[in-house]
């Protein structure tokens, strides 16, 4: 008789025994998750403000760089940095690559944002910062920044959600993360049902507070769509 046709649908002591090991996978994204972010928000910034540069050997290179990026898929990226690097004598782990894998990948869009938000300030706020004589630093410090982040909050919350659904991609380059691990218990075992269904559920309960969270940023700094 097929053991395999015999075997339950849904069996529960695969669950409460392996999700404590599929758990762990989830860890690993989210900590490459907000690592990720953090770099994205910062290296975006400072795309942006190189892209807007009057200086057009400055802002053509940046430019550059954005579009290339961009249009290149992250798994090549991620390969690139994990396979190729080391051929130039820079050896990264596998998390490290992952990490800057998805930092520098969603930095570019982050860039773009930035530069919409940047764009959006009307320009009487820069005359007037220009008539206060305030400097180049002040300007962006105390004027332009602080209108234009909360402009792209949304648009950066959405790169979150998707960076955390984009960092199992690091399984490629051996990245125990969730969907490597319960890939890995459900070629053991053939339950593949329960264990692909915890990955999902485990990225929905993390989707879904990301998102919430996105929400209460946009209205504790009063954004509202148009």
């Amino acid at each position: 008789m097929n053991q395999v046709a015999d075997r339950p649908v849904w069996n529960w002591d695969v669950v409460w025994e392996h999700l404590p090991a599929i758990w762990g996978g989830m860890v690993v994204i989210i900590q490459a998750t907000v690592a990720g972010i953090t770099i994205a928000m910062i290296l975006g910034l400072f795309l942006a403000l190189g892209r807007r540069s009057q200086n057009r050997w400055i802002a053509w290179p940046f430019a550059a760089v954005i579009d290339f990026i961009r249009s290149t898929p992250l798994l090549i990226q991620l390969f690139f940095v994990f396979f190729a690097l080391p051929e130039l004598g820079i050896v990264l782990g596998a998390r490290t690559s992952l990490v800057l894998g998805l930092g520098v990948h969603y930095a570019t869009y982050a860039s773009e944002a930035y530069r919409a938000g940047i764009n959006a300030v009307e320009k009487g706020q820069w005359e007037a910062a220009t008539a206060l004589n305030l400097s180049p630093g002040t300007t962006w410090q105390k004027v332009i920044l602080p209108q234009a982040i909360p402009k792209v909050i949304p648009a950066l919350g959405n790169f979150l959600v998707a960076m955390i659904k984009d960092a199992p991609l690091g399984s490629s380059i051996g990245v125990a993360g969730v969907l490597f691990v319960a890939r890995s218990i459900g070629s053991q075992t053939f339950q593949y049902v329960e264990t692909m269904t915890i990955a999902g559920v485990l990225f929905l309960a993390v989707s879904v507070p990301a998102a919430l969270f996105v929400q209460f940023l946009e209205r504790k700094y009063g954004y509202e769509a148009a």
